[in-house]
């Protein structure tokens, strides 16, 4: 009876995911702003205040991870059932592909026409089909966006999902979560020996798997008991993060990214952590952080910066600021300056068209409506036109 309550009186949206989103594509940029500011080996030199952006990885275990939670959120609610698996496709579909499919464009147009990444492999045809088909984690060619790398991993996850409910359901969430760990562990102790194992962490990142299963994981909180709900998850968190950075620390940088699918893996705990606290409204000075009318906005187009940024930066960077600016914290502030507004407008206007508009409507009938009769509307950002419950007042 307590689950049933804890499930009906859960909000419909999790206060605080769209500011994790918003502020994880922010670190993103900085990421790469960084990686031109102090590019190879300079990276270890770079001062102390601005080192702890030299690790772009960070920001996308934790995209994955809120993706399988955000997905699996409606799921937990009814018995880790979807109504349609077909609907569930379809709306997977609309949502990521017109914005990927966009962002593809742009990017082919930024690299053949404006400035392409100096050393990169320029695309070609063959980069045109493998990457707009989302296969480019297996066939290797030129890249129009280096950052497009973890949107095939994440399309494919989405069709792994409905195998992860099955097991959920026949087993338990903790267990699901389990074995997908011990698959891919398995993989990671094998790929010194086996070549198909180091292949496919080299193209597959089987790592990320498990960061999606312990996002699934997480999911079930919107349905737990009262005293499940209570813990002090957001203690836990910290409890599990606290050894990691101490070991990253420790070990330096080279080290980590020489091991990135384990720390990967030792991250994934304290991340499912931070989102059954962020799901139960805790810490609350953190959740109205996120839930601020500015992270809000940020996360609500997060999908859009994190697509089309790249580009940019690498425009500006390599055809405006190398060439007339010091590397190192010269450059960085100088990017900072121009590509962090630069790119967050750019990515605004680019979900105006291309990614709001599919968040609100399901259907091409429903969009093509919503154009001939309110385009204002259309293009606001999702949670101007849909009110937003009060951490605390679920």
């Amino acid at each position: 009876m307590t689950t049933q309550i804890a499930a009906r009186d859960a909000p419909a949206r999790i206060v605080g995911l769209d500011g994790i989103r918003g502020l994880a594509a922010l670190y993103v940029v900085l990421y790469h702003i960084f990686l031109r500011a102090w590019p190879g080996g300079a990276a270890a030199h770079a001062p102390l205040w601005a080192a702890w952006l030299d690790n772009g990885r960070a920001a996308v275990i934790v995209f994955i991870a809120v993706s399988g939670f955000s997905l699996a959120i409606s799921p937990a609610r009814s018995g880790w059932r979807f109504a349609s698996i077909r609907e569930y496709a379809r709306r997977r579909a609309w949502r990521i592909l017109p914005p990927y499919w966009a962002a593809l464009g742009f990017s082919l147009l930024m690299v053949w026409f404006v400035l392409a990444q100096p050393g990169w492999a320029v695309p070609d045809g063959k980069s045109v089909v493998v990457y707009g088909l989302l296969v480019q984690d297996a066939v290797e060619t030129g890249s129009p966006n280096r950052a497009f790398w973890s949107i095939a991993i994440e399309a494919q996850l989405y069709i792994l999902l409905p195998v992860l409910l099955l097991i959920v359901r026949q087993f338990s969430a903790i267990a699901m979560a389990a074995l997908v760990a011990a698959i891919v562990a398995t993989i990671g102790l094998l790929a010194p020996h086996f070549s198909w194992a180091n292949d496919a962490l080299v193209k597959f990142t089987p790592d990320l798997a498990v960061l999606f299963a312990v996002g699934v994981l997480a999911a079930g909180i919107v349905s737990a008991s009262e005293r499940v709900r209570s813990q002090p998850w957001g203690w836990f968190a910290l409890a599990a993060v606290v050894p990691v950075i101490v070991l990253i620390s420790i070990k330096g940088e080279a080290w980590s990214n020489a091991n990135l699918f384990w720390v990967d893996l030792a991250s994934a705990p304290a991340i499912g952590c931070i989102l059954a606290a962020i799901a139960t409204s805790r810490p609350r000075i953190v959740v109205r952080i996120l839930n601020t009318r500015p992270l809000r906005s940020l996360g609500s187009f997060s999908y859009s910066l994190y697509l089309t940024h790249l580009p940019i930066v690498i425009a500006v960077a390599y055809g405006l600021v190398l060439p007339g600016v010091p590397t190192g914290t010269p450059t960085f502030l100088v990017l900072v300056a121009i590509l962090v507004p630069t790119t967050i407008v750019f990515a605004r206007l680019f979900a105006a068209v291309f990614e709001l508009p599919f968040q609100r409507h399901r259907s091409w009938n429903s969009l093509v409506r919503a154009i001939t009769r309110r385009p204002q509307q259309l293009m606001a950002p999702t949670d101007e036109l849909r009110p937003v419950k009060t951490p605390g007042r679920t």
